[in-house]
């Protein structure tokens, strides 16, 4: 009876002791597979993954650069334990070595690695005056790039401050801005029924922006500006100039008021062609959201204060008293 107690003993010993083996064995294998990093990982350097590809694609992107050494493995992780459809693109700095599980989780939840750059583009700048900050900021963009990525969306790219990875690219900036931009429209019209198309919107406050400084301002000249629409009146705003011209002052000349430009709202009625700057929240809500006056003119005194008339003679006496 001790006999066979001990030999039962002695079995369930060894059992245990090959539990134990395997599940060291299968911890090293673990750690190896899932934690352990190539040899030749690129500590200290930038890795970038671009927009919209796939899992497997950014593996073997991964293997190239000797982040990691097994594809299937890496693209497993991501499966297994992340979103691999979610994949935050751009650009990833590694200080030391790490395995795929940890360059699958960062990459799926956009841990760069790096110190971002904070930058403001204030609302009613051009994309040519953003285009000048973001080379400023970005030395390795060129102004000339971000024109390009830009292009056909002025009045599109939401102003705001903006926090990029310091090799972020043109497309990633105008993609953010513009993403940006939706979400804004998108909660505006949640708030407020348009009763104009989405184009016209953007453009008359790509206009105020540049014409009006506080938010009732803005719908007062909102309001004012669609009545000239209405009764078939000429715009005559004076911002369009420094569009026309990119330059900072408004206020045009004789000369100017000739030239022969779809911008040119003395001689051309109606809307112009596109917005003239990229308007923030409160300048798209005072074009959908204007307030009704009696006014038809307007003017900004030296003083700083807006003063409006009704008639033409009225607003040549607010021009006597307060600019001239």
């Amino acid at each position: 009876m001790i006999q066979k107690t001990l030999s039962l003993l002695l079995r369930i010993r060894r059992v245990y002791i090959m539990a134990g083996l395997l599940a060291v064995t299968f911890l090293v294998l673990f750690w190896g597979a899932f934690f352990d990093a190539p040899r030749n990982f690129p500590v200290g350097e930038t890795i970038t993954i671009p927009q919209g590809v796939t899992a497997e694609e950014i593996a073997d992107l991964l293997h190239d650069a000797d982040v990691i050494e097994s594809k299937s493995l890496y693209v497993g992780a991501t499966r297994l334990f992340f979103n691999a459809t979610k994949v935050k693109a751009g650009e990833y700095f590694f200080s030391n070595k790490v395995g795929p599980l940890i360059v699958a989780y960062r990459i799926a939840s956009g841990i760069h690695g790096v110190e971002p750059i904070s930058i403001t583009l204030a609302e009613g700048l051009t994309i040519r005056e953003m285009a000048e900050l973001i080379e400023n900021k970005f030395p390795h963009i060129q102004a000339e790039d971000f024109k390009k990525k830009a292009d056909g969306l002025e009045g599109y790219l939401f102003p705001d401050t903006y926090n990029f990875v310091p090799k972020v690219s043109a497309q990633t900036i105008v993609n953010t801005m513009y993403a940006e931009f939706e979400r804004q429209i998108d909660q505006l019209r949640e708030e407020i029924d348009f009763d104009k198309p989405l184009s016209d919107v953007v453009i008359m406050a790509s206009i105020l922006e540049r014409e009006a400084r506080q938010f009732e301002t803005k719908q007062k000249v909102s309001g004012i500006l669609w009545e000239r629409i209405n009764i078939g009146m000429a715009l005559q705003v004076d911002a369009v100039f420094g569009y026309i011209f990119d330059r900072s002052t408004f206020h045009p000349s004789l000369a100017d008021l000739e030239t022969d430009s779809p911008y040119n709202t003395y001689k051309n009625r109606g809307l112009p062609p596109g917005p003239i700057s990229n308007p923030g929240i409160d300048s798209l809500r005072a074009a959908v959201d204007p307030i009704e006056t009696e006014y038809l003119f307007y003017l900004t005194g030296l003083d700083g204060a807006m003063y409006y008339a009704q008639t033409f003679d009225g607003h040549r006496r607010n021009r006597a008293l307060y600019l001239d």
